[in-house]
C-alpha cells in the first residue's frame, strides 16, 4: 500500500471520527434534555434579598455580573470539557500507537467514548454513549481506562 493510500485512509478515518462525535453530543444533549423535561428541578433556595441598588451603580452591575457568572456555571457544567486520551497498538504487528481511544465527559461523567482501531490495512472507528462513567455497551480495557482517569480526576464530589 503507498504512502498516500494510507494517508487518505488516514484522513478518511479521522473524518468518520468527527463526524462520529458531532452524532454523538448531540444525541447525548437531546437525550439529557428529554430527562431534564421529566425531572422537576430540585427547588433552588432563594438568595437573602438585599436592598435593590441603584441602575448604573458599581453594585448593581456587581449583582447582574454575579448572576451572570451562576448561569454560565450551570451551563459549563453540561459541557463536554473533560478529555483523555489513550493510545495502544492494537495489532502485534504494527507499531507507533496508532490506535487510540478518547474520552469525551462532561461533569457528570456524561459524553462518548471514541475508539480508533488502526492495522496496517485499515482503520475502524468506533463511538460509544457514557452515562455516569459508565455505557451499556462493552468497553474495551483502553476506553474504559480512558474512562477511569476522568473519573479520578472528577473526584468524590461528582454523584455517580
Amino acid at each position: 500500500m503507498s504512502s498516500t493510500l494510507a494517508g487518505a485512509f488516514g484522513i478518511a478515518a479521522l473524518f468518520v471520527a468527527v463526524l462520529a462525535l458531532v452524532f454523538a453530543v448531540q444525541a447525548v444533549r437531546a437525550q439529557s434534555a428529554a430527562a431534564q423535561a421529566d425531572v422537576p428541578a430540585p427547588p433552588v433556595p432563594e438568595p437573602e434579598p438585599q436592598p435593590e441598588a441603584k441602575p448604573g451603580t458599581v453594585r448593581s452591575e456587581l449583582r447582574k455580573l454575579g448572576k451572570e457568572l451562576e448561569v454560565t456555571r450551570g451551563e459549563l457544567r453540561e459541557t463536554l470539557q473533560h478529555l483523555a486520551v489513550v493510545r495502544y497498538d492494537a495489532f502485534g504487528d504494527t507499531g507507533g500507537k496508532l490506535s487510540w481511544s478518547l474520552a469525551l465527559l462532561d461533569d457528570k461523567g456524561d459524553g462518548v467514548v471514541l475508539t480508533s482501531i488502526n492495522s496496517r490495512a485499515d482503520a475502524r472507528t468506533y463511538a460509544k454513549e457514557i452515562k455516569a462513567f459508565a455505557s451499556e455497551a462493552k468497553l474495551s480495557p483502553e476506553e474504559e481506562e480512558a474512562i477511569e482517569t476522568l473519573q479520578k480526576e472528577a473526584g468524590p464530589t461528582v454523584d455517580g
